[in-house]
């Protein structure tokens, strides 16, 4: 009896060290997708592209993997969410965290425990645990934005702008400087606001529109406005279009929405350009677990005592190249 229950332990105990590092009998490699909720436009589109890009692999690889999409309004939600998957095994974790630092210590936990993470977007904030961090290029993204305003700006004259950027946050920081450093090497260009000084959006269509109608009645004459989302830029719009005014020819917001690019395909001459910084990001990090589980790419970056950096690029898009990322049944 006693040699009967001892084989039992045994067995229970390889099966719960299987669960604990992802594995099963069945050989079905499981990703966890930890993604926030769709609380504004961009969120709206990582979570249809998460959606949208494991059914296309469910369809292309069958049993071969399980995938887990979990939406979270807040960082603790979104712990329990990476716990929960955690619990029933977990090989591959890609998330895009609410914020850094409270969800820092779960995706080093699922580390440690054998889950190969694929961080999205913001990386985490400890950096001595091996991840991959695939990100978006917040300072390239400032940088294509500047270069294109002073362009625009500078064909017509130069002139005054006034600027928004998100929340008081790294990325934000690393787009706002990237831009003024491009503003700051024109002398005909003038911030209403003073020399590299913005005020925060949200990233909110509704504060955009709030911030545009105090900026219509502060300065009589505007000639461009940065606002660094296309979110924003919608407020924006509506805010100079409700005021009848006509003195602003150019107007730029940024991560490129469906409903802006489309706006620049029909030729919008307030609205010709917008810079990439595509929720798609999020099918580009279900792409990499799989290639890591296919043996395509490294498992390396697992072992190493610190991030693995991959960066997407940020594109100018206008008239000429916009079509190319058009995707007309994406939600943003």
């Amino acid at each position: 009896m006693k040699k009967f229950m001892l084989i039992c332990l045994v067995a229970l105990f390889a099966i719960g060290g299987a669960f604990a590092s992802g594995q099963n009998e069945s050989g079905t490699k499981h990703i966890g997708v930890a993604i926030p909720s769709a609380d504004h436009g961009w969120t709206g589109g990582i979570v249809w592209w998460a959606n949208k890009r494991v059914k296309e692999l469910e369809a292309e690889y069958g049993d071969q993997f399980k995938f887990t999409v979990v939406t979270a309004d807040g960082p603790s939600s979104q712990v329990q969410a990476v716990e929960n998957m955690m619990a029933i095994g977990l090989d591959y974790l890609v998330i895009l965290p609410h914020e850094s630092a409270p969800l820092t210590p779960i995706v080093k936990e699922a580390q440690a425990s054998g889950t190969k993470c694929i961080v999205v977007d913001r990386g985490m904030s400890e950096t001595d645990f091996g991840y991959v961090n695939l990100a978006g290029d917040n300072p390239g993204f400032g940088t294509l934005s500047g270069e294109w305003m002073v362009k625009e700006m500078v064909a017509k004259g130069g002139g005054n702008i006034v600027c928004m950027g998100g929340l008081p946050v790294p990325i934000d920081k690393e787009r706002m400087d990237g831009f003024f450093a491009e503003l700051d090497k024109e002398p005909s260009i003038v911030n209403l606001l003073g020399k590299d000084k913005y005020e925060f959006a949200n990233w909110s269509t509704q504060k955009g529109l709030e911030l545009m109608e105090t900026f219509l009645i502060q300065y009589p004459k505007i000639d461009a406005v940065f606002c660094q989302d296309d979110d924003v830029l919608r407020g924006v719009l509506q805010a100079y279009k409700e005021s009848g005014r006509s003195d602003i020819h150019t107007f730029l917001g940024g991560a490129g929405s469906k409903v802006v690019m489309k706006m620049i395909m029909d030729g919008d001459p307030l609205v010709r350009a917008t810079v990439t910084y595509h929720p798609m990001m999020i099918a580009d990090g279900i792409d990499y677990a799989v290639d890591v589980a296919l043996g395509k790419k490294s498992a390396d970056f697992h072992e190493k005592s610190s991030p693995t950096s991959v960066v997407i690029p940020s594109v100018l898009l206008t008239k000429d190249n916009v079509a190319d990322y058009y995707e007309a049944d994406s939600i943003y």
